[in-house]
């Protein structure tokens, strides 16, 4: 590690303005809200209609390796509105744009609710391993550069929010070069390594500006990677972390509505709106509601921090309730169990014996009608999938699912089962085939393709989780 933050500092000193003060955290007693289009990254870069078994094992595969991470990451690494376009990507996830530096550059970022820090690709030099995903430029998105901007600065290792990336150490210990109280150190923050599952990124970490809708946020904590594998664009973490967009910015609320992936990469979008200041008499009217659950604090698992607990106590197929095992319901001492909510992830997933008994319901209720397409499911890793051949319309149970609060969730039938091939439909779920194997972190993690055509809303203040079924447009 020392020999590769060594070449990160030498590198990225000769592309970036430097000063180490220590830099006071921005805030503002004002209230604001802000709006920004969730729209495709790939619509910038229009591409033939992806095959649509392609598509579907792709995001399968992402959601998996996805949740495997996120399940056990230590194995691998009065108000004011602002609106934000929200766009499908075509790998699975929904970008923002945001603009930072002085002139503003304005670059697409996954908008995750399963992470913390932001981050961008950096300098002239960046290099993405493994990113020339279909309708994307070759190596990712244009990255940020650093030189251009006059507000952006290096991280010194003794400003506090060096600390908020690498929580578990002190200015002694990031400062070894430095005697406290460290006043003219010009020691730079350590470098930081992220690992997302199916991708990684790396870098140092920058003040700079963000410039919102109508709003300027000086030295606002952004990583400037140099370098990623499998990541085409940046990251805006919506996490519970302390780096993370909704921290810094002090958000109450921030709410989304996801147009259905069948629009991926067309640049059709809706909008990503956030929120400051009090929301009291604010409240969003027509909501299903559920508490978020508070997340477990466990050495050595800090990632278990940065997640959206919320109490899924059934799922019902057909009216009928399958029941989801107690320890799988809240998270434990240990942190394992419980479901949180990922816009980051494509598909939900399910614990082992959650899916098997999911499954189960299923093929209880179709088999009398479909047949099995066993061979697809052996080419998509998709189940159950089900022959519809010879009917003009699926005749599939209805799929519900069941929150703390008596907030149920009614999933449209596109959201849980998908066409994969001529005249065969799979459920859009994914377990971990190892019985043991799902057994470590979170046992559920709602996916993005089961909230399309869902307006949702994370209500910091009041630590809610609302929902409610809507055209997004």
């Amino acid at each position: 590690m020392a020999s590769f933050s060594c070449f990160l500092i030498s590198f990225l000193l000769s592309s970036l303005s430097v000063s180490f003060p220590l830099l006071s955290t921005a805030s503002s007693s004002s209230s604001n809200t802000f709006i920004l289009p969730l729209s495709s990254l790939s619509s910038l870069h229009p591409t033939p209609t992806p095959d649509l078994t392609e598509k579907l094992t792709h995001f399968a595969t992402l959601s998996l390796t996805r949740a495997r991470h996120i399940k056990n990451p230590s194995k691998r690494p009065s108000p004011s509105h602002s609106r934000i376009p929200l766009y499908p990507q075509g790998y699975g996830g929904y970008s923002i744009p945001l603009s930072f530096g002085t002139p503003p550059q304005t670059k697409p970022f996954i908008m995750d609710t399963g992470s913390s820090l932001v981050w961008f690709p950096c300098t002239q030099t960046y290099q993405c391993k493994n990113c020339n995903f279909k309708g994307m430029p070759k190596g990712g998105v244009t990255p940020f550069l650093p030189k251009s901007s006059s507000s952006a600065r290096i991280l010194g290792c003794a400003n506090p929010k060096c600390g908020l990336i690498h929580r578990r150490t002190t200015p002694e210990s990031r400062c070894k070069d430095c005697r406290p109280p460290f006043t003219n150190c010009n020691q730079i923050c350590p470098s930081y390594i992220i690992i997302y599952g199916s991708g990684s990124t790396g870098g140092l970490a920058l003040v700079e500006s963000l410039t919102l809708p109508g709003k300027k946020v000086p030295n606002f904590l952004v990583g400037c990677s140099v370098f990623s594998a499998r990541q085409p664009a940046g990251i805006a973490g919506f996490g519970r972390g302390p780096t993370s967009l909704p921290a810094q910015l002090g958000l109450t609320r921030f709410s989304y509505c996801l147009v259905p992936h069948r629009f991926d990469d067309t640049g059709k979008s809706s909008s990503l709106a956030m929120e400051t200041g009090s929301v009291a008499g604010q409240r969003t009217g027509n909501l299903s509601r559920t508490p978020f659950l508070k997340n477990p604090q466990v050495a050595g698992r800090d990632p278990l921090s940065v997640y959206y607990y919320v109490n899924l106590r059934k799922i019902s197929i057909g009216g009928v309730k399958v029941k989801i095992p107690h320890k799988h319901i809240s998270p434990d001492l240990r942190g394992n169990g419980g479901t949180i909510v990922d816009s980051g992830s494509s598909f939900t997933f399910l614990t082992h014996d959650v899916f098997e008994a999911v499954q189960g319901a299923l093929v209880k209720e179709v088999k009398k009608t479909y047949p099995r397409a066993g061979e697809l499911e052996k080419v998509t890793g998709l189940r159950p999938c089900f022959n519809i051949s010879g009917h003009k319309t699926a005749d599939l149970p209805a799929m519900k699912f069941h929150f703390k609060g008596r907030a149920e969730m009614d999933l449209p039938l596109g959201n849980y089962f998908s066409i994969v091939a001529t005249d065969t439909v799979c459920l859009t779920m994914v377990t971990d085939d190892a019985v043991n194997g799902s057994a470590v972190g979170p046992s559920i993690i709602l996916g993005n393709f089961q909230m399309q055509n869902f307006y949702v809303e994370y209500d910091l203040k009041n630590d809610k989780f609302g929902f409610r079924q809507q055209l997004c447009k």
